[in-house]
C-alpha cells in the first residue's frame, strides 16, 4: 500500500487506507471533537467535553512528549469497523485529532455472563452498579495518561527515527484512550463522572502527592529498553484488562474497549519487536565478541535485559490484583467485567459450582488452596496474561538460537518481586526458590536493575536523528512503517 505524500494543513489526515469490509461507522472529523457518536446531537454533553478539551491540551503540551517536532508520521483512525480504521500521514503532534470512537453497535447483543446472562446489554447505567462501573472506567483511565507522562523525556534519545515516531503514535494513542474513558464519565455519571475527569489530569505518574492510582505507572521509564519492556508486558497487562471490559453488559463501555484493543495491538508491537532488535544486536555482539559482557562494544548484555524482563514482568503481574477477590466476583455475578474470550468458555458462564485451586506459601513452601472459580477470576485473566507473555520470549529466544548461542531468557515465577496477592511480603528468586530477607538483601542485584546497570544503560542512551541511523544497541527493523522504507524520515524537526 502506498500513501501520497501531502503538505499537512491543520492536522489533516490525508492518504490512502484499506477497502472496509466489515461493518463500519464513520469518524466525523469536521467536529471540533472528533466522534463517531454524534455528539452534535447532545449539545450539554457537547460543551461539557470541549470545556474538558482546554484542560486536556494543557496537559499534552506540560506532560506529553518534551522534545519538540514539525510533524511525525502518524496513523489516524477515520472508521470504526473490522478494517480501513486508519489513515497515515504527517501530522504536527500539537494538532493531532484527538476524539471519541466505539466500535459499531450490535443491536441485540445480550449480557454473556453473570446472574443476567441472556438480558438485553444495558444502553445505560443500572443504579445498583454505577459506583462499581465508574470505579472500573476511572482506574482504566488512569492509566492512560499515565504512560504518556512516565515516557514524555524517551524523544530526547530515541534510537531512531523509526523508533520515536511509534513512542509518539502510542503517546497520541494512549491520549485518546483517556478521552474514551473521559466520553463515559461525562455522558453517563453526570457531575461525579465530570469530577473524576478533572482528577484524572490532576493525578500525575510519580507524583509524592497526587500519584497515579496502580503503582507500576509510579515507576520511572529510564531509558528505552525500559520503554520496550513497558510496551511489551504492562501494556499487555492492558489489553487483558480492556479484554475483560469489553465483554461487559454496559454496552457503550463494552463498544469502547473493544475499539481501543485495536489500537493496543500496535504498542505490544512496538514492545516485542522492540526487545527483539535489542537481542538480536546483542547476540551480533556477544558471536562476535564471544562473551556477554559487550558493554564495551556499545551493547546492552543479555544478563541485563533478564533483569529488565524481570521487573517488568512481575510489577505487570502485580497489576492483576490479588488472586483472590470478592469484587471481581461481585463484577462477574453483576454482569460488569467478564472473562477473557467469555463467549469462548466452555461452561455455564456463572461459574456458581466450579472451583480453582490457586498459588500460595504455607509454612515457606509453595502450595495451593482451593477456592470458587468466582473469587479466582484475577487468576484466570492473569494465567491467560502469562501464557501470551511466553509467546513473545520464544520468539526473542529465537533470535539467540539463530545466532548459535545456547543462552535463553526466561519468564521469572509468578512469586518473584510480587507487591501484591498471596506472594506478598515473601522473598522468591526467579527460579521460584524462597529464601529468607538476608540473601534476598544479598542477592537482589542479581535478579533486578541495579542503579549501576541502569546507568550503563543509559550511556548508551545517545540520539540518533538522522534518516535511517540507529544506535549501536539495537537492531534495524526488517521493515518500515505502512510499507514506508526504514530509512524514511518519520520525525521532522
Amino acid at each position: 500500500m502506498t500513501t501520497t505524500e501531502s503538505t499537512p494543513q491543520s492536522g489533516t489526515v490525508t492518504g490512502e487506507a484499506p477497502t472496509p469490509t466489515g461493518p463500519t461507522s464513520k469518524i466525523d472529523y469536521s467536529e471540533k471533537i472528533p466522534n463517531n457518536v454524534n455528539l452534535a446531537g447532545d449539545r450539554k454533553l457537547q460543551r461539557a467535553l470541549e470545556g474538558w478539551q482546554p484542560k486536556f491540551i494543557d496537559w499534552w503540551k506540560n506532560l506529553g512528549p518534551s522534545i519538540p517536532t514539525h510533524d511525525v508520521y502518524l496513523r489516524t483512525a477515520i472508521a470504526v469497523g473490522r478494517d480501513g480504521w486508519a489513515h497515515f500521514d504527517r501530522v504536527p503532534m500539537e494538532e493531532y485529532r484527538w476524539g471519541i470512537f466505539l466500535a459499531e453497535q450490535d443491536p441485540d447483543r445480550k449480557v454473556n455472563f453473570g446472574d443476567r446472562k441472556g438480558e438485553p446489554a444495558w444502553q445505560e447505567v443500572p443504579g445498583e452498579h454505577r459506583s462499581d462501573l465508574r470505579r472500573l472506567i476511572v482506574v482504566q483511565g488512569d492509566t492512560e495518561p499515565a504512560s504518556v507522562e512516565q515516557q514524555r523525556h524517551l524523544g530526547m534519545t530515541a534510537p531512531s527515527l523509526y523508533d520515536m515516531r511509534n513512542l509518539f503514535q502510542v503517546n497520541v494513542e494512549e491520549g485518546r484512550h483517556l478521552w474514551a474513558m473521559v466520553y463515559l464519565l461525562h455522558a453517563y455519571f453526570g457531575k461525579d463522572g465530570r469530577e473524576e475527569a478533572e482528577q484524572l489530569l490532576k493525578r500525575n505518574s510519580g507524583d509524592f502527592d497526587s500519584p497515579r492510582i496502580l503503582g507500576a505507572f509510579n515507576e520511572e521509564t529510564t531509558d528505552w529498553l525500559s520503554f520496550f519492556m513497558f510496551t511489551y508486558f504492562t501494556d499487555r497487562d492492558g489489553k487483558y484488562q480492556l479484554g475483560t471490559l469489553k465483554e461487559s453488559g454496559f454496552d457503550p463501555l463494552a463498544r469502547t474497549c473493544e475499539f481501543m484493543l485495536k489500537e493496543e495491538a500496535h504498542h505490544m508491537f512496538v514492545g516485542t519487536t522492540g526487545v527483539q532488535r535489542t537481542v538480536q544486536r546483542t547476540a551480533e555482539l556477544m558471536k562476535e565478541h564471544g562473551t556477554d559482557d559487550i558493554w564495551k562494544y556499545g551493547g546492552i548484555p543479555l544478563s541485563v535485559i533478564q533483569k529488565y524482563l524481570n521487573f517488568q514482568f512481575s510489577v505487570s503481574m502485580d497489576l492483576f490484583g490479588s488472586e483472590t477477590s470478592s469484587n471481581v466476583a461481585a463484577y462477574y455475578t453483576s454482569g460488569l467485567k467478564g472473562r477473557w474470550m467469555e463467549t469462548r468458555r466452555k461452561d455455564d458462564h456463572q461459574l456458581h459450582d466450579l472451583t480453582m485451586d490457586v498459588p500460595v506459601i504455607e509454612n515457606g513452601r509453595m502450595s495451593t488452596k482451593t477456592v470458587p472459580m468466582l473469587t479466582a477470576l484475577n487468576l484466570d485473566l492473569r494465567n491467560e496474561y502469562v501464557a501470551d507473555c511466553a509467546n513473545g520470549v520464544k520468539r526473542w529466544n529465537q533470535e539467540l538460537e539463530d545466532a548459535g548461542l545456547e543462552e535463553r531468557l526466561f519468564l521469572p515465577h509468578q512469586a518473584f518481586n510480587r507487591k501484591v496477592g498471596s506472594f506478598a511480603g515473601h522473598h522468591v528468586t526467579p527460579t521460584g526458590e524462597i529464601v529468607d530477607e538476608a540473601t534476598w538483601e544479598r542477592t537482589v542485584d542479581d535478579y533486578l536493575p541495579s542503579r549501576d546497570d541502569r546507568a550503563q544503560v543509559a550511556e548508551l542512551m545517545v540520539p540518533h536523528y538522522d534518516t535511517g541511523d540507529f544506535a549501536g544497541w539495537i537492531a534495524p527493523p526488517s521493515v518500515g512503517i505502512n510499507s514506508m522504507p526504514v530509512e524514511y524520515d518519520y520525525v521532522r524537526f
